[in-house]
């Protein structure tokens, strides 16, 4: 058949109608597409939240003259805080040494209170102690320097990236113009698009038969990392060419430029994704954006077109000629002078071997910041909002933690013929006044993930508890004081666990008749404690227990009163703040404030102290507690501290010796041990041989002040007769200064040649009556 009997006339106007309306149909869908893409683009644009990760810090280090701190313990706290040592101080952030004296540039920090700018501090030492300040540009001698704090972790979003963001009017002009200059020269004269690079880079990679050209603007390359995939397919060009060219005409350029600084692909740390001129700063050189030098901004530069293909720590020789042909265009655009550049040139190329890690060395701290915000914050707000956490953690102590318990645990294991490894420990250190976390350890390895034993570990605290049971006791002054004799005989109990009576027996599997009540707690005396706390009624020891900040319910089981009640480390140390901070509680607490990242405060943490045990019945409490570390069960404790620290503090051992406690403090810490076994079988370790070794080695790491139980107005002190209880002359032989709640004290007065020859209350029958001169001896000095 012929072409004219099958393209008719009609056909032809037929498919000429069909062609017409295709393309008319397909321009407007085109159309139609366009202006979605491009409306699209700029609604994202503008409603785009960069996910920032929340930044937790510890508490800023404050120096004076006069403050007790080892030139070893700065030195190690400044490389907590990525502190530099170098010959000769070159930016904030670097510090150098010359034997005990310190010159150091601090950084610019916002603090809580206001801005804090850089300053070059020369400290001296001398004797373990700061013995002078110099401000080294204006020879002034401050009183007082407050170091930026150290970055302890950070909340990151779920998909792992982490960034600083960074203003633009803060981001130096050599780096916009160096990233100009090698990315897009042309930024700030085309509309998002550049047609002639884009022919040119199709041009060479057909010729190469590959990609080896990109002819992408900054704003394209911003929507391809914001919008789309990284596909190289011809619809994503087209739609990032379209999406480019709404951002342009919607959006003012700076605010385009300074979206791609920060957005933009520098590095990858394990899972965590650097993004951002901000982060990569700090990332490859551990300075600030503001700090960095000319071939510091043109290695940054330099990664642009390759992160991992010239990552300066894998890759260095690809590195530094990247590094150098940035150097060499900044060169030609007048950007450094020539010798500026010659000299960067044969610079190295100063990226820190050591990155800052994005996981925390700190992980069980992180879990209890992290557990207080999501009282009041989304987990969502944590990962995203870029909120700056201040807390009250201090490196040094919690340095100090967790090399005592790696040490004396492995010391234990050896000693006790145990595997390596079986034993585990938690501890807590807080301030007594206001009841502040300063260090937290969840595991024995410092900075192990994983369960949490500070905070979910709930195992017996025995004797720990016992501090609850004569304070109830001294809670009522007309019958009871320190010295009161306590009957330490038989005792069964009715209502044990089984049903049936109940022997509690002492430790030492003796009984020791009449004890001065102040004793029976300083020996941990079972059988003492247990009649003492029947006779106060189980329900009053568990108030008293809940005036002192515990909040869980427990048993009524007449056991309890010796400790088989299951607490956690941070549940103990809430219960001994009270005690430490004369009967005055505070709720305890890890964080100080939360700020935006802008500065602008979320939240504050302030301290809250509310009356909740009568101060004279906590004070003589505190006396008793200064016995055991005296003369008690904590006595090993003063091989380990100095005498006059006056510690005060109390042991704890469960059924079968399958926990070993220690909870004390001195004048200005708190803190409580556990050691034990995950698998609840027995560790073979007493309080004392255990948990307090711990405390006590990590407490004669660090400074303390002495304890100075603070006096209430209602307390009088008594020469009594310890044997009798009555008021007696101070030249007596064995009259001892005693204190008492007004009126409390004893009416009775007995001569010198009648003390000491009666007893208020003959023993029980068949009991020794112990001996006790040693101890009064001690309390006379005590007291």
């Amino acid at each position: 058949m012929a072409l004219s009997g099958i393209f008719t006339r009609e056909r032809l106007r037929l498919i000429k109608k069909i062609v017409f309306f295709g393309i008319l149909f397909a321009g407007i869908a085109l159309i139609l597409y366009t202006l979605y893409l491009g409306v699209a683009a700029k609604i994202r644009f503008a409603g785009k939240k960069w996910e920032l990760p929340a930044r937790i810090y510890a508490r800023p280090l404050e120096i004076y003259p006069g403050m007790t701190l080892k030139p070893e313990m700065l030195a190690q706290e400044l490389d907590l805080m990525r502190y530099r040592r170098v010959g000769r101080l070159d930016a904030p952030g670097s510090y150098s040494r010359f034997k005990d004296i310190f010159t150091l540039h601090t950084r610019p920090f916002r603090f809580e209170d206001g801005d804090e700018p850089a300053r070059k501090i020369r400290i001296t030492f001398r004797n373990g102690k700061i013995s002078a300040l110099k401000e080294m540009t204006s020879g002034a001698a401050p009183g007082l320097v407050r170091i930026d704090p150290a970055l302890i972790g950070s909340f990151y979003p779920t998909h792992n990236e982490d960034r600083l963001w960074v203003k633009f009017k803060d981001i130096s002009p050599l780096i916009k113009q160096a990233v100009l200059a090698i990315e897009d020269r042309d930024f700030y004269t085309h509309h998002g698009v550049k047609p002639t690079a884009i022919l040119r880079a199709l041009i060479v990679n057909l010729r190469e038969g590959r990609t080896v050209q990109g002819g992408s603007t900054l704003t394209q390359q911003l929507v391809k990392n914001l919008f789309l995939t990284h596909q190289q397919t011809l619809r994503r060009k087209f739609d990032e060419a379209i999406m480019a060219l709404s951002l342009e005409l919607f959006y003012e350029k700076d605010r385009i430029f300074e979206a791609y600084l920060n957005e933009v692909y520098m590095g990858q740390d394990g899972k965590r994704a650097i993004h951002g001129f901000g982060m990569a700063s700090r990332f490859y050189f551990n300075r600030s954006l503001t700090d960095l030098r000319s071939h510091e901004i043109a290695l940054l530069v330099g990664l642009l077109k390759g992160p991992s293909t010239y990552d300066p720590r894998r890759f260095p020789e690809r590195a530094l000629q990247r590094r150098n042909l940035v150097l060499k265009v900044m060169k030609a655009e007048g950007l450094l002078r020539s010798d500026e550049a010659e000299k960067a040139m044969r610079s190295r190329l100063g990226a820190v071997s050591d990155p800052p890690s994005g996981t925390t060395k700190f992980p069980a701290f992180l879990d209890l910041v992290r557990r207080n915000l999501l009282i009041e914050y989304k987990e969502e707000d944590l990962r995203t909002e870029g909120l700056r956490i201040f807390t009250a953690f201090d490196p040094r102590i919690q340095l100090a933690v967790e090399k005592s318990v790696a040490a004396r645990l492995a010391s234990l294991e050896s000693q006790r013929k145990l595997a390596s490894g079986k034993l585990e420990a938690a501890a807590i250190v807080t301030s007594p006044g206001g009841n502040e976390v300063l260090a937290l350890a969840g595991a024995r390895k410092p900075g192990a993930y994983g369960f949490n034993r500070a905070l979910d570990a709930r195992r017996p605290i025995g004797s720990l508890i016992k501090p609850a049971v004569y304070l109830t006791a001294l809670q009522y002054p007309e019958q009871y004081n320190l010295i009161t004799p306590l009957d330490d005989s038989v005792i069964r109990v009715k209502g044990g666990k089984d049903g049936g009576d109940w022997v509690p027996q002492n430790y030492d599997r003796r009984y020791h008749g009449l004890v001065p009540l102040y004793s029976a707690l300083a020996h941990s005396y079972n059988v003492a404690t247990v009649r003492l706390g029947m006779e106060m009624g189980l329900e009053n020891v568990f108030a008293t227990l809940h005036q002192l900040g515990v909040e869980r319910e427990f048993a009524p089981y007449p056991s309890a009163l010796l400790g088989t009640v299951p607490m956690s480390v941070t549940e103990v140390a809430q219960m001994y703040q009270t005690l430490a901070s004369g009967g005055f509680y505070s709720p305890i607490r890890a964080i100080h404030a939360v700020y935006q990242p802008d500065g602008t405060p979320l939240q504050r943490y302030p301290l809250s102290v509310r009356e909740n045990v009568e101060p004279g019945a906590v004070y003589l409490l505190g006396k008793a507690l200064q016995a055991v570390v005296a003369e008690g069960t904590g006595r090993a404790l003063q091989n380990m501290l100095p005498r006059n620290m006056g510690v005060a503090g109390k042991t704890g051992t469960s059924n079968d010796l399958r926990d070993s406690w220690f909870a004390g403090f001195t004048g200005d810490h708190l803190a409580v041990v556990w050691v034990g076994r995950d698998d609840n079988k027995p560790c073979g370790l007493t309080g004392a041989s255990g948990a307090l070794r711990v405390w006590g080695d990590f407490m004669s790491r660090i400074p303390n002040a002495p304890l100075r139980v603070s006096q209430p107005e209602n307390i009088r002190w008594v020469i009594v007769d310890p044997d009798t209880g009555y008021q007696t002359d101070e030249s007596c032989p064995g009259a001892i200064s005693i204190p008492f709640i007004a009126g409390s004290e004893p009416k009775e007065a007995v001569a010198c040649d009648s003390a000491g020859r009666m007893y208020r209350k003959q023993p029980t029958p068949g009991v020794q009556k112990k001996q006790n001169e040693n101890l009064l001896d001690w309390l006379k000095d005590l007291f």
